[in-house]
């Protein structure tokens, strides 16, 4: 189990597969630069980044799902981990961010798909809200995506939520965190600080 995090009354999560870009958006919205990378599964621990001023603690997830090397009990061990972390402190968690890669989400999650399998994305994003958590998809590398409308459309249809995806504006974000450009996943994050009467956080995103 993780034992690294600060003590923290409030806290953002960043949640999602190895190598969908987490690292790099943690920088983003912190200015501050972590580990990250090059092989997928590179953070095994949390990543916390805190304001003692504020009481406030952002926090970027292991990465779960295929990597590289790892072996296959470490992978399960990791999503476990994650999986307690958030439920331990589901009520201190405003808001919990489920990066995805919006090249590779929706092969991966119908790859996934089956009788006796849910895809990792799907699962964390129900298991997020189903401990009240509200939760924003950030859809990472939008850049890279011609057909942005319908693959925003079909990633509702995969989560659930009834497409056109613009009217799920506080739920899914395209973003391009490499470019800097999370100005949509800001205003979705944003919401759910003003909803949760936490509008002094509004200055870290």
């Amino acid at each position: 189990m993780f034992e690294t995090r600060p003590n923290r009354g409030s806290e953002v999560v960043l949640a999602g597969r190895s190598n969908v870009g987490k690292s790099t958006l943690m920088r983003e919205l912190t200015g501050h630069t972590f580990d990250t990378g090059q092989r997928p599964g590179v953070t095994r621990e949390p990543n916390h980044y805190d304001w003692t001023s504020q009481d406030f603690v952002i926090t970027d997830l292991p990465g779960f799902g295929y990597m590289e090397g790892v072996p296959d009990e470490a992978r399960e061990q990791i999503k476990t981990d994650v999986v307690h972390y958030v439920e331990e402190y589901a009520e201190n968690i405003l808001v919990g961010i489920l990066v995805v890669d919006g090249k590779s989400v929706i092969d991966i999650i119908d790859r996934h798909s089956g009788p006796d399998e849910i895809p990792h994305d799907v699962e964390l994003f129900h298991f997020l809200r189903e401990v009240g958590i509200p939760t924003v998809v950030a859809v990472n590398k939008m850049d890279k995506v011609d057909d942005r409308d319908e693959r925003l459309d079909a990633l509702c249809d995969r989560l659930g939520l009834h497409p056109p995806w613009k009217q799920w504006q506080n739920t899914i974000a395209p973003i391009t965190a490499k470019r800097g450009s999370i100005d949509t996943l800001n205003e979705a994050v944003r919401h759910h600080l003003h909803e949760a009467e936490r509008d002094d956080l509004f200055q870290f995103f």
